[in-house]
């Protein structure tokens, strides 16, 4: 549901296991490509760390975006730049990644 500027909230999860991660490196590269949230309009990050598998990840950006480019989120996803930050979790982590899409239904009134 938009907000009354139009904006949805939405909160992008990526998920990546890595067989021989140091967190502390895992660390470095999110804040390392923060800049790029503000692309996204990302208003807030987390890093999350499986404390029953230590080499699954999962990155938490929250973000707000016009109703109409969420409506539209096959175009966002073949966004160059968006491709370019994924090729970059790539090649600097060495794992494969899931991209999901959330909507946070707590803020809900």
């Amino acid at each position: 549901m938009a907000d009354a500027d139009g904006k949805v909230r939405r909160v992008l999860v990526l998920k990546v296991t890595l067989p021989s991660a140091d967190p502390a490196y895992v660390r470095t590269v999110v804040q390392a490509t923060a800049p790029f949230y503000s692309l996204l309009g990302g208003t807030s990050i987390r890093l999350l760390r499986n404390v029953d598998d230590p080499a699954q990840f999962i990155q938490e950006i929250a973000y707000e975006a016009p109703e109409a480019l969420e409506l539209s989120r096959q175009r966002i996803a073949s966004d160059l730049r968006i491709q370019s930050f994924l090729q970059a979790w790539r090649q600097m982590l060495g794992g494969a990644i899931e991209v999901e899409v959330y909507e946070d239904l707590t803020a809900a009134s």
